[in-house]
Order: structure tokens, then C-alpha cells, then sequence
């Protein structure tokens, strides 16, 4: 987008909050190290929190209209700074050395689990995998991906388990329901009628789970 373009975001952030309250809410989300919701950020500016997320709005506008190397994205329920998706490359390039500290699939898998399924115990997570799923919720609950939300109101009270505002903001969600639809990962009845039998509480085991093309072959070791 042209100059026109760039004068008339600049002049929305102006109308919006002014010059002293853009540059105070800047401020805030450049040093948070979460997401920041619209209320908190409005006591620190001072404003409503209409505003405050009217203000937010507005300068992530701006910085779209000026292609800059960042967005200002709503995320979890509040805004933060990161990069631009188009610049995705060169991030990947200067994190690769942090490659290691990756997921394996087996604990992607078990995460897209709780992710659609939650709340969701450990039992039916082994259940629609097929295998054993302590190791990997050990390693969840650790990352900070996963966490406790309730208790099964059944025999045992078993530990149901939810995705957290961690995994929100990985992945750049403002919440679950953002989640793409399942379906358009399923290129064939025959992989949906295995995940609907693990739904059920059949199992999908590895077979299943690989007609789902969430894993490999021959997937890595925890």
C-alpha cells in the first residue's frame, strides 16, 4: 500500500488513542512476556478497555499497512508482538539450533488428543492411540502444554487433562475454537471412521493414527 495508505492508519491510531497512549501501550507489549488483555493494558494507559483493543487494533493495521518484520496479534485473549508470518524463513533459520528441544511425535500426537478431545483423561488418550501415554503427558505437563482441569466424575475420579494458554500462544490462537476443523486433515472415509471408533472408545491405534497422517512410519522415541 502506497503513502495514502500509510497517512491513513497512522491518522486511525490518532483518532483512536493519540500519539501518548499509542506509544505508552507499545511500550507494555514490547517488555510482556504474556499476551496482555485489553482490561490490564487499559489501567496502565488509561482508558477503557474498549479502547485499549480499539487502540491495539489500530496499530496492528498500521504495521500491516507498513509491511513491517512484525505483527501485533490477538492471542489468547490479549495482544503481543511476533513476527510476521511472511518472514516465518528467516526466523526458522536463526532458531534451528534449537531444533532439539522439539516435541517428538509421539507427544504431537498425544497434544492434538487433548487439544480436540479435552477434557480428556490419560486412559482415553491411550485409548485412541493404542499405546501407553504416561511418558508423553509427563513430558506435556512439563513443557507447560497441558495441565489438569478437572476429575472424571466416574469411578476413580480419573485426571482429565486440557491444553493450556501456553499452547494457545504457540500457536498463535486466540483460543481452541480456532483450532482447524479435523476434516481438513481426513483425505478418506477410512480415516474417519477410525478416529470416530477411538472417539467412541474403540481405539484408533498406530494404524488408524497413520491414516490420519499424524505419524510417521517409524516415529522417534520419547
Amino acid at each position: 500500500m502506497g503513502g495514502d495508505g500509510r497517512v491513513a492508519a497512522a491518522e486511525a491510531v490518532e483518532a483512536v488513542g493519540g500519539d501518548r497512549r499509542a506509544a505508552a501501550a507499545e511500550a507494555v507489549l514490547m517488555v510482556a512476556t504474556e499476551p496482555v488483555a485489553p482490561d490490564a493494558l487499559s489501567r496502565i494507559i488509561g482508558c477503557t478497555p474498549a479502547e485499549a483493543e480499539d487502540l491495539c487494533d489500530a496499530l496492528a493495521d498500521e504495521y500491516a499497512v507498513q509491511k513491517r518484520g512484525f505483527v501485533l496479534a490477538r492471542v489468547a485473549g490479549g495482544y503481543r508482538y511476533q513476527t510476521a508470518p511472511d518472514q516465518a524463513g528467516y526466523v526458522e533459520r536463526f532458531v534451528t539450533d534449537e531444533r532439539a528441544g522439539r516435541l517428538s511425535a509421539a507427544a504431537m500426537e498425544t497434544l492434538a488428543i487433548v487439544a480436540y478431545k479435552q477434557p480428556v483423561s490419560r486412559n482415553q488418550m491411550a485409548a485412541i492411540r493404542g499405546v501407553n501415554v504416561d511418558g508423553v503427558v509427563r513430558t506435556l505437563v512439563q513443557r507447560g502444554f497441558i495441565g489438569e482441569v478437572g476429575r472424571h466424575p466416574g469411578p476413580g475420579q480419573a485426571v482429565l487433562y486440557g491444553t493450556t494458554a501456553l499452547f494457545l500462544e504457540c500457536l498463535g490462537l486466540d483460543s481452541t475454537g480456532d483450532l482447524p476443523a479435523l476434516g481438513d486433515f481426513v483425505a478418506e472415509g477410512a480415516a474417519v471412521e477410525a478416529l470416530e471408533a477411538g472417539l467412541r472408545g474403540g481405539g484408533v491405534g498406530t494404524a488408524g493414527v497413520k491414516a490420519l497422517g499424524a505419524v510417521p512410519d517409524h516415529p522417534p522415541p520419547q
